[in-house]
């Protein structure tokens, strides 16, 4: 049985084709453009096999309330070629077979959950720090939605006395988006994060970010595993200070054992998000 699989991210389209076993058979990758072009390249792809599903993890804000009128709907995007752009209802025109739309970290998330760091674990939550921040979350193989897709990338977190930078996120300022992605780095130092020093102040400053952030995550998911990806956590000396600050947030409140082997870094060489989506054509 041949699967499809789409990667829908706000820079590029991952196109891929696999089994059941999660085994990728043949892969592209472009650039996101216009939805007529990128979908079409997609297409072309897709032409050369007799996929009988498709996963797709997409890039948001995108409507997965099946009980909306806007269902599968790209909502409120600054891609304002993808803005109310009905994605669900093209891909059913484009491929008459079952399609399941997710959010890129969901798919992130499942990819991990059943073929990388979180194989052995009954729940995960994925965080992807680049130039946004977004998380998913899987339990017992499922996927969380809820009413719509959990924004987890914009909660509010206490902005440090030594930091005055006024955010980087349109919408909420110094929300976790605002002051610890990667382009908040960028415009609060000066520099992409790529050119700091590994022992900048930045990374101890956005540890302490992703730290708030993660100890909310725990006290209301409760995950066994949390895997934090994304082009900000190439600079791997994030992770030791992460999981310090985790603990001493936690001040002994929760029962935090091994966070080595709790808060962890992906294992599927950047390919979590397209081996997601190919298993979310999967689920039941």
């Amino acid at each position: 049985m041949l699967i499809g699989g789409i990667e829908a991210g706000g820079t590029k389209f991952v196109c891929a084709v696999g089994d059941e076993s999660g085994n990728i058979l043949d892969k592209v990758t472009f650039p996101t453009e216009d939805p007529v072009n990128t979908l079409g390249e997609a297409k072309q792809f897709f032409n050369n096999y007799n996929i009988q599903a498709l996963g797709v993890g997409s890039f948001g804000p995108v409507d997965l309330n099946k009980k909306s009128k806007t269902f599968g709907r790209i909502l409120n995007t600054p891609k304002l070629e993808w803005k109310q752009y009905r994605l669900l209802d093209q891909l059913k025109l484009d491929y008459n077979i079952p399609i399941t739309l997710d959010t890129d970290v969901n798919a992130a998330a499942l990819g991990e959950f059943k073929y990388g760091a979180a194989k052995n674990a009954a729940s995960v939550l994925y965080i992807t720090v680049g130039t946004g921040i977004g998380a998913g979350f899987v339990k017992d193989g499922q996927t969380y939605i809820g009413k719509n897709h959990p924004e987890m990338g914009h909660i509010f977190i206490q902005q440090r006395k030594d930091d005055n930078f006024e955010g980087n996120c349109p919408y909420h300022g110094t929300c976790l988006e605002g002051l610890a992605s990667g382009p908040a780095i960028e415009k609060r130092f000066g520099k992409k994060g790529d050119l700091l020093g590994t022992d900048h102040v930045a990374w101890e400053m956005t540890a302490d970010y992703l730290a708030q952030a993660i100890i909310n995550y725990l006290l209301i998911l409760s995950p066994e595993k949390v895997i934090i990806g994304g082009g900000v956590m190439k600079q791997e000396q994030l992770y030791p200070l992460i999981r310090k600050k985790v603990m001493a947030l936690s001040n002994t409140y929760m029962q935090l054992e091994n966070l080595d082997e709790m808060i962890v870094a992906p294992t599927l060489n950047d390919e979590q998000g397209i081996k997601g989506a190919i298993a979310l054509a999967l689920l039941e």
